[in-house]
């Protein structure tokens, strides 16, 4: 399996264990994971991304090994497009965004321009619902989530892009998926490093109502223990158990 959802770097609002791109090649092959897409974590906080996106290509090498960039692209920041497309030359297998923290509202239009500018590159775009739970948060951070509204209108613009929700629990899922047409809900995917198994058995509940071909694999990793989704899987309820997830190993093509 590919893990869709793991970071590189620090985090600003508390310590992250040995968060490096060496340690993250150790877990995949623990977890005997196929490879990773990996973002920039102190980037999603940085006004312009660009020098995030630099460090973030450096450390993937050359892009054949098995972490790939998932970059960020900001669309109120001047030459965004030039941005993707060249994102896409240097070896990016998706684009990174952050609606919430950059104030965007439902609808903006902005948001719906990246998505354009990703399909027309063959990238898919990741959101980010969260990075930790409201619980938890430093008092300096108050972004709020990312909402349902948010990933319906843009599933609804038309775009032909594929979009990556990650981090999102049981409701938000349901939320989103059962807003849209089955056109729409065809291009929109989300990854599980936030559905709960055993005891509730959400991941199984998600699984029978929606299909498991909805979802992508996905941990989170230095936010999240990784071994969460993993133990998930092999808790399923037996119906839904063997259940195969959505393989985006070829949607870059």
């Amino acid at each position: 399996m590919l893990d869709v959802n793991t970071f590189i770097g620090g985090y600003p609002f508390r310590h992250v264990p040995h968060p490096e791109p060496g340690v993250l090649l150790r877990v995949l092959e623990r977890e005997q994971l196929a490879g990773a897409w990996v973002g920039h974590l102190p980037g999603a906080f940085h006004r312009d991304p660009r020098h995030a996106n630099d460090e973030l290509l450096l450390a993937m090498g050359d892009g054949g090994g098995p972490l790939r960039a998932t970059p960020i692209v900001r669309p109120d920041w001047p030459h965004w497009e030039e941005s993707v497309r060249d994102l896409r030359a240097r070896g990016a297998v998706a684009i990174r965004a952050y609606p919430q923290l950059w104030s965007f509202g439902v609808g903006d239009g902005r948001l719906r321009d990246l998505a354009f500018a990703c399909a027309a590159v063959h990238l898919p775009l990741l959101l980010t619902v969260r990075f930790e739970d409201l619980r938890q948060r430093h008092p300096l951070d108050v972004a709020p989530d990312l909402s349902a509204a948010h990933v319906r209108e843009l599933a609804r613009a038309g775009t032909g892009a594929r979009i990556v929700v990650t981090a999102a629990g049981r409701e938000l899922i349901e939320e989103v998926h059962w807003g849209l047409t089955p056109d729409e809900r065809s291009r929109v995917f989300f990854d599980i490093s936030w559905v709960w198994g055993p005891p509730t058995d959400e991941l199984s509940h998600l699984f029978r109502t929606i299909g498991a071909d909805r979802f992508v694999y996905g941990t989170m990793w230095p936010l999240r223990l990784v071994q969460g989704p993993r133990a998930n899987l092999a808790l399923l309820e037996s119906d839904v158990a063997g259940a195969v997830l959505a393989d985006p190993q070829g949607w870059t093509g």
